[in-house]
């Protein structure tokens, strides 16, 4: 019975692979990867791979003329009659001659410039061939290292899936989709459904290749690349960053002229391609692309080159020239990590009149088909459009043949044994006990890790001890903990505690249940940290910090509620206790300088900042991220911003049950922020943020609205948006109503690229004002100036600004530095 089933499998296989395979070289016999290969007269067919073997399905037999077309090389017509199946055919591409016309030559015009100009004034009409469209997409992407390191700051990095060599080299990430994707121009829109997804060594198959995040379309000003707006050379403005030549004329396959243009760019560092666009004569149309930009240019110093080529083919349906291959190839390294690797994608099956309605698209860009991630080889095999190499076959069944030992209690055990064994570091790092099989672990935090300074606790350190568990595939999970905190000052052990409950990756409904004794800001958003404080207070003799005790108990809960709305809220009860300095080290003294108080009101008042008393506290929140647009994964749903609208958060906060009915406050609060592409001239993005006590009142200060300020010469946080330049902690909180607005202009490299010499830093200016507006003062503001992406090779971590404040009719300067990590 199983020879039978057997037999037929093999005889059904056999009919369904029916194919022309072969390979594809030059003519010195070198292999030709990504050429295009089709049937005459269509556009759809299929693609060599990095060995340049192919793999046509053709499922008739007789008389066919097979297409091979790639960028460079002469295309070939290679006409043949199939008696039967596999058909074996090998071919061999000789280099396109490119030639220069002699009147073309002698022209006073650049040449180059005018069919340029023609690409430019024909995009709309070229473009609107293929206005709409649905498409089957296929995308496979590679990772490859080189000499890996065993150990990273002290880490074992380990085997990476189980596909390096001795010498630590070979493929560390290969996964393939098979998608259906829909394109609509106006209004623009693009969605992807993936039907097949196949990750090597991997359980859940989930690939990341994502069809619209490699769309890159030429015919637009300006598209995105690693975060990167990178300028088309057939943007409007393109002369202001390309000179042009033309390096010869050919013609393709039906005898249509097509030009060779080099790409020039006036400037090294601006976001812009070396390399060659094709343009086809007449129509003005995109032929292919074959460009390169560098890390530096995408503002990612640790990429070394990024190379994409573009294949287009004439449809005749529409008579349109339409993209069918693309490959990106990378290079890329840093702290000893050599990576290179390929994303190659191709498009078939075009379909130029899909009678598209008004539900054709909606707010999910991606979705997964049932067991997408599941099918099996034989299915692969039948499917896909492009050839494995031999290296890529290897890799998977290698994996493959190891994912489920890898799986194993045996397995997981034995790597676990391994890993949770104590060392020396873990002192310094913390140390933590895993259970991969079963999912969960559990996690030591070091007191070293947690050691800092403040004039209250003095020296002070914490140990936490944490348990995590991970109960399915698709975001279901838990925890809980312990930390305790004591200070060898006040001799005071403050224990806190903490349990979460997570449901699913999809709404992601959280509970979060805490309590215990703690310190807490003043300022609950914590505008210094713990780290900068120490350092301002032992080095400087500046305790910035101002804090207070509370005992504590607290539950939370958030959701999306649907598409674009998030909720929170909370409830806690406090017992708030007034705290006082009990140290006074100081690394190096200054005769002019000494610790203020912990009162935050009055620095030089040493008695109790406020009275003790106990608080209950009620929040509830809405965060609506307009025209949010999302991924659905099998795991998962994952949003996606849309930079055309803002986001919006309105949140409401009591307190009540002070005894004291003066103590007791109502507050209404809302944040709007946005971060806006302005294409090739940069980034802005912005903050503003406001709020109205209900009733002003004489509530303790701990309630008050606080701002984050800042007295250090370094940025405490990351985001700008988040705080002032040199804004005193607390000068300016307020009881009433207030208004912050934040603003910041990324030039990103778009003028200081145009000035001589400065160009070849690469640096990008920055420009920021900030501005807060409470009742009963005069407006504060600040306005700044600054130096991005500051360093040198891949190392560019450093931003300084020069930030000028007024208020009350005062100035102040000063030089703030920032760290990117």
């Amino acid at each position: 019975m199983k020879k039978t089933i057997t037999l037929l499998c093999f005889v059904f296989t056999t009919i369904n692979f029916a194919q022309v395979k072969g390979k594809v070289t030059t003519n010195n016999n070198k292999p030709l990867s990504f050429v295009s290969i089709y049937l005459e007269n269509s556009i759809t067919g299929t693609t060599t791979n990095d060995n340049g073997d192919y793999e046509l399905a053709i499922t008739k037999k007789g008389e066919h003329t097979i297409v091979y077309q790639i960028l460079g090389f002469k295309t070939v017509k290679k006409k043949v009659d199939i008696s039967s199946f596999p058909f074996i055919l090998n071919v061999s591409l000789s280099e396109e001659q490119v030639a220069l016309d002699e009147v073309l030559i002698s022209s006073k015009e650049n040449p180059a410039n005018a069919i340029i100009r023609n690409a430019i004034a024909n995009k709309a009409k070229n473009t609107d061939k293929f206005a709409q469209y649905k498409a089957d997409f296929y995308s496979r992407g590679l990772f490859k290292v080189k000499n890996l390191p065993k150990k990273f700051l002290g880490q074992e990095i380990g085997d990476m899936g189980g596909g390096l060599d001795s010498t630590r080299t070979g493929i560390v990430y290969l996964s393939e989709t098979i998608s259906k994707i829909s394109f609509q121009k106006k209004p623009k829109n693009f969605k992807e459904h993936i039907i097949a997804s196949k990750v090597s060594g991997s359980d859940n198959g989930i690939s990341f290749n994502q069809a619209e995040e490699v769309d890159f379309n030429f015919y637009e000003n300006s598209f995105n690349l690693a975060e990167s707006q990178m300028i088309s050379p057939i943007s409007n403005g393109a002369f202001s960053y390309y000179n042009y030549k033309l390096t010869g004329t050919f013609y393709d396959k039906n005898a249509r002229l097509i030009n060779k243009i080099q790409l020039l760019p006036k400037r090294k560092n601006d976001r812009v391609f070396s390399g060659f666009i094709y343009i086809v004569e007449d129509d003005w149309a995109i032929y292919g692309a074959d460009v390169i930009v560098t890390g530096n240019q995408v503002s990612m110093p640790m990429i070394d080159t990024l190379h994409i080529k573009q294949n287009y083919n004439f449809s005749p349906k529409n008579k349109a020239w339409v993209p069918v291959t693309q490959t990106i190839d990378f290079k890329a390294g840093m702290f000893g990590f050599n990576f290179n690797g390929r994303f190659s994608a191709a498009y078939s099956n075009y379909n130029f009149s899909p009678n598209y309605t008004e539900k054709s698209f909606g707010s999910e860009i991606l979705s997964f088909a049932e067991n997408a991630t599941e099918k099996d080889s034989v299915y692969w095999n039948k499917i896909r459009p492009v050839a494995l190499t031999k290296e890529e076959v290897s890799d998977y069944k290698l994996k493959d043949s190891i994912k489920t030992v890898r799986k194993s209690k045996k397995y997981l055990d034995s790597i676990d044994s391994k890993k949770n064994k104590f060392r020396i570091m873990d002192i310094v790092s913390g140390y933590s006990y895993r259970d991969s099989y079963n999912k969960w672990s559990i996690n030591l935090s070091s007191p070293i890790e947690d050691l800092s300074f403040n004039t209250v606790q003095g020296w002070n350190t914490s140990v936490g001890l944490s348990y995590y568990k991970t109960l399915n595939k698709k975001g279901k999970n838990f925890g809980f903990g312990t930390n305790v905190n004591y200070g060898f000052s006040d001799k005071e052990i403050r224990p806190t505690g903490y349990f979460y409950y997570k449901w699913n990756n999809t709404t992601r409904p959280i509970l979060n249940i805490s309590g215990g004794v703690t310190t807490a800001q003043f300022n609950a958003k914590q505008p210094i940290s713990k780290f900068w404080n120490t350092i301002s207070s032992v080095l400087f003799e500046r305790n910035y910090m101002k804090i207070y005790e509370k005992a504590f108990a607290k539950v939370s809960f958030s959701q999306e509620v649907t598409n674009g709305l998030h909720m929170s809220s909370s409830l806690e009860f406090a017992d708030r206790k007034p705290l006082f300095n009990t140290a006074d080290y100081v690394m190096f003294p200054k005769k002019d300088v000494s610790y203020t108080s912990n009162n935050p009101q009055e620095p030089n008042n040493f008695t109790s900042s406020f009275t003790p008393h106990k608080m209950w506290s009620f929040t509830v929140g809405a965060n609506i991220n307009f025209g949010q647009k999302y991924l659905s994964y099998p795991n998962g749903k994952y949003n996606v911003g849309n930079k055309k609208y803002p986001s919006l958060f309105i949140g409401y906060k009591k307190n009540f049950g002070s005894g004291n009915s003066e103590w007791n406050s109502d507050v209404v609060y809302s944040q709007l922020n946005q971060r806006i592409s302005l294409s090739n001239w940069g980034e802005f993005k912005y903050k503003a943020k406001g709020g109205v006590f209900l009733k002003k009142k004489d509530i303790p200060f701990i309630d008050y609205a606080h701002f984050n300020g800042n007295r250090l010469l370094v940025a405490p946080k990351d985001n700008y948006l988040d705080n002032f330049y040199m804004l005193p902690y607390y000068q300016l909180s307020t009881n009433d109503k207030y208004g912050e607005l934040h603003g910041e202009y990324n030039f990103k490299g778009a003028l200081l690229s145009k000035i001589p010499l400065l160009n070849k830093l690469n640096f990008h200016l920055v420009t920021g004002a900030k501005g807060l507006f409470t009742v009963g003062n005069k407006p504060y503001t600040e306005f700044a100036v600054g130096l991005d992406n500051i360093g040198f090779g891949k190392w560019r971590f450093l931003r300084v600004d020069f930030a000028r404040s007024n208020f009350n009719g005062r100035n102040e300067n000063r030089v703030v530095f920032g760290i990117k990590l």
